[in-house]
């Protein structure tokens, strides 16, 4: 897999992937069925050594771990009585997919509720499919891969205004180089995410 060279005066941490993402529940029953049946999670054994005084479940897929906690209070913690909408622009969990198209279809024989979004950048189309888990945890589904992995260091920038009239950075403008570098990027991305 390729890396992105750093390119500031700060060393970074010997960082290799993401490795799990935790998430506090109300029932893990509830919560591992939902990542087994509607994101095709696999329950993993935990490890013994731990003295877990917490009911919970690991699972994984996809080269990532979902940590469940139970934590039927859950709602002690949460100022907000309704169910928060659907929001893209929202904290979400995103995974890759292959066809968003048999998400929603899939979703819908499911019965459940999801919103979808369309970003556009230069020719090429991400269509976006957000819900949410038992416990109000937005997920979000995409074909993410369309658009390509640029780093900022690696375009040139041309500063444009905004809404807000304030300097933003332009379309990104790469090289032969840079192009070929991010392209290879992305496909070695996809080869760890199926």
């Amino acid at each position: 897999m390729m890396e992105i060279e750093e390119v500031n005066n700060y060393e970074s941490l010997p960082l290799l992937s993401l490795n799990h993402v935790s998430l506090l529940c109300r029932s893990v029953w509830d919560s591992m069925q939902f990542y087994e049946e509607v994101l095709g999670f696999v329950p993993i054994k935990r490890p013994s050594s731990f003295k877990f005084n917490f009911n919970g479940a690991w699972l994984y897929n996809y080269g990532i771990g979902i940590h469940l906690i139970e934590n039927p209070l859950i709602d002690d913690f949460d100022t907000i009585i309704e169910p928060r909408p659907i929001n893209p622009k929202d904290n979400h969990i995103s995974f890759q997919c292959r066809d968003v198209e048999i998400v929603k279809g899939r979703l819908e024989d499911m019965g459940m509720k999801y919103v979808t979004a369309v970003v556009e950048d230069e020719g090429n189309t991400v269509d976006q499919v957000f819900f949410h888990d038992p416990d109000g945890y937005m997920i979000e589904l995409c074909n993410c891969e369309n658009i390509p992995i640029l780093p900022l260091s690696a375009c040139l920038f041309k500063p444009r205004m905004s809404s807000f009239s304030r300097a933003v950075f332009g379309p990104a403008k790469c090289g032969l180089v840079e192009n070929a570098m991010m392209e290879s990027l992305s496909m070695d991305m996809l080869d760890i995410s199926f």
